[in-house]
């Protein structure tokens, strides 16, 4: 049995990943599980599971005497029985857990895509130096990496889809003014807030190119975006023959955490809704609306700057959600921040973590300036 050390249990991608652990306790065991501050459903799932380790990542009184702070993290990802470490923390503060994960050897499923974002050149060499590895959660790369195959010298281009969330048909004014309610409202996933408010905005297609640049090691060019708004097509991987391969399903998240966990082997699993492509209907696709989904140009564009660039436009990008999910700043005022951010913070290399740390931290220190 595979120990696993679930990172954000309590979310979306956490839940969803206790569903396929259920269906496969043969295979894998609950080591350790930690949550945001959400102590009542972390106790109901450590009575569940009896993990090695519990913790919350927020320092709270309701802690009810779980071991919290942010280091709880770092100390789950590194538990000697863990082999797999399931990070489905959200933003930043998932970093270090990745990277410490790493160089103890662990396999990382990565669910937390701002740790690449941030950092993809660390989190290389952290895997290089302590021998770990990270398969993505992401069902976009999860679909790309099963397409591939072992034909990863062929390689050269991928398309990703995106849905185009709820306001893939609107126009730019009523987007603008788009209300926290309506930009929950995804058409064909169920997700977080954080990651909701991402997919309305594109922002979250933008972290997935420059993931994806990271993850197999490819130019920007060579990374597409396409808008699927039937969400059939997870992504396209085009070799150096003009071949191309899509992997299809219909939307779930628990197919890619099953094969985060496994990969490159595959166990049968009756959990998921089988295909069938009439159910499916016509599928069609189009262009990214660049001009009206103004943050999905700035967030690639960051990528292509380099350095720390993608950090700032992670930080930026956070910031402003946030002040979006507590009325604080307008659905259309979100790319604005984030695009005067960049425009005053730039790109500096990446030498170290700390430069990393740094880069996010100005960068929320100016977003909320901005906001203000």
């Amino acid at each position: 049995m595979r120990g696993v050390a679930l990172l954000g249990s309590t979310g979306s991608i956490g839940l969803s990943t206790l569903k396929v652990l259920k269906r496969h306790r043969e295979e894998f065991r609950i080591v350790a599980l930690t949550a945001g501050r959400n102590s009542g459903l972390l106790e109901a799932q450590c009575a569940e599971w009896s993990p090695r380790f519990a913790g919350l990542a927020v320092v709270s009184a309701a802690s009810n005497g779980i071991p919290s702070g942010p280091e709880v993290l770092i100390e789950a990802a590194t538990h000697p029985e863990v082999d797999v470490v399931v990070n489905a923390v959200v933003g930043a503060a998932g970093l270090d857990a990745t990277l410490a994960a790493l160089r103890a050897g662990k396999r990382v499923a990565l669910a937390n895509k701002e740790t690449l974002v941030m950092a993809g050149d660390l989190v290389a060499e952290s895997a290089l130096e302590g021998g770990g590895e990270v398969v993505p959660v992401d069902s976009e790369h999860s679909a790309v990496l099963q397409c591939l195959a072992g034909t990863e010298a062929h390689l050269s281009r991928l398309i990703l889809t995106a849905s185009g969330g709820p306001f893939r048909e609107w126009d730019p004014d009523r987007i603008r003014v788009a209300t926290v309610s309506e930009a929950l409202k995804h058409p064909t996933w169920n997700m977080g807030t954080k990651i909701t408010v991402d997919s309305a905005t594109l922002a979250n297609k933008a972290l997935e190119v420059i993931e994806a640049h990271f993850l197999f090691g490819l130019p920007y060019d060579a990374v597409e975006v396409v808008v699927h708004p039937q969400s059939i097509i997870h992504g396209f991987a085009e070799f150096c023959d003009g071949s191309v391969v899509a992997q299809m399903g219909f939307p779930t998240m628990e197919l890619p955490i099953l094969y985060a966990l496994t990969h490159p082997r595959r166990l049968p699993d009756d959990g998921v809704r089988r295909f069938d492509p009439v159910a499916a209907g016509p599928l069609t696709f189009e262009p990214v609306r660049t001009d009206v989904f103004r943050a999905f140009g700035l967030g690639v564009a960051a990528g292509r700057a380099g350095g720390t660039a993608p950090a700032v436009f992670n930080a930026a990008n956070e910031v402003a959600v946030a002040a979006f999910l507590e009325g604080r700043l307008s659905f259309g005022a979100i790319a604005d921040v984030i695009d005067q951010v960049l425009e005053r913070d730039g790109s500096e290399p990446v030498a170290t973590l700390e430069a990393v740390r740094a880069a996010d931290h100005r960068a929320r220190v100016h977003a909320e300036e901005v906001i203000a």
